[in-house]
């Protein structure tokens, strides 16, 4: 059943959004590409993260989109990469599988607690907490420090507070190389970005305000070019071209 699939209400209110008219195939993806190949710490890192936060779990990465920043990174030979947001480290977990070992995921988050709560267990028996640089920051901080030291990744992945993506954007292009990308999730934000805006629900307007004007940016920024992906609740790709 569907329900059991999602696991919860929370995760079902994903498959309610986007995927409304196409449910079946989503779970058609997950029961037959996804799950049988999930590794068995992702497992569970995603069911102890439901356990944990009920509702609030929507914000883990779902499982399909783990699936592809996985095949990204290995497709394109990352070696040192970014996550700007955490939550329970979900996406944090995948990419530290992903990478090649002598590589490197720098996370920040300004929340510690579900991290520390959820996940860092089962990175360190993973055998991956080596690849992982965990900073305990608010965003722009860390990222302008990182300017400053001249860093570069070869892929940034953007889970975090949505009215502040458009800002980050201009500040990852500075740390993001030329040739590499830049993933922001949620930029369909359960499909509202597509409805009038008498239909978005008040409590999520700002961010789907927000998240609208961001896709209209990147989709006119000649610096980038970009793939829109419908995929849990759209992941946006963007590739740097100078």
């Amino acid at each position: 059943m569907v329900k059991n699939i999602l696991h919860s209400d929370a995760l079902h209110k994903v498959g309610s959004g986007i995927f409304e008219s196409s449910v079946h195939v989503w779970q058609y993806i997950l029961e037959t590409n996804v799950y049988p190949r999930e590794h068995v710490l992702l497992k569970k890192l995603r069911e102890a993260t439901i356990k944990h936060y009920g509702r609030k779990s929507i914000m883990m990465v779902p499982a399909e989109e783990g699936q592809l920043i996985s095949m990204l990174l290995k497709m394109t030979n990352a070696k040192k990469t970014l996550e700007v947001g955490v939550f329970t480290g979900f996406s944090l977990l995948t990419t530290a599988l992903a990478l090649p070992e002598d590589g490197q995921v720098t996370a920040v988050d300004v929340d510690r607690e579900p991290f520390d709560k959820v996940g860092s267990q089962l990175i360190r028996e993973a055998g991956v907490e080596h690849k992982v640089n965990f900073i305990h920051s608010d965003a722009t901080s860390a990222l302008e420090k990182m300017v400053k030291q001249g860093e570069k990744f070869d892929m940034v992945f953007v889970d975090a507070d949505k009215t502040s993506y458009k800002k980050y954007h201009e500040i990852l292009m500075k740390l993001v190389k030329v040739g590499g990308i830049i993933g922001y999730d949620n930029t369909l934000w359960f499909g509202y970005v597509a409805v009038p805006d008498e239909e978005v629900p008040e409590y999520m307007k700002v961010d789907c305000s927000a998240l609208k004007e961001l896709n209209s940016f990147l989709a006119s920024d000649t610096r980038i070019e970009i793939s829109q992906v419908a995929i849990g609740d759209g992941l946006t790709l963007c590739r740097r071209l100078k």
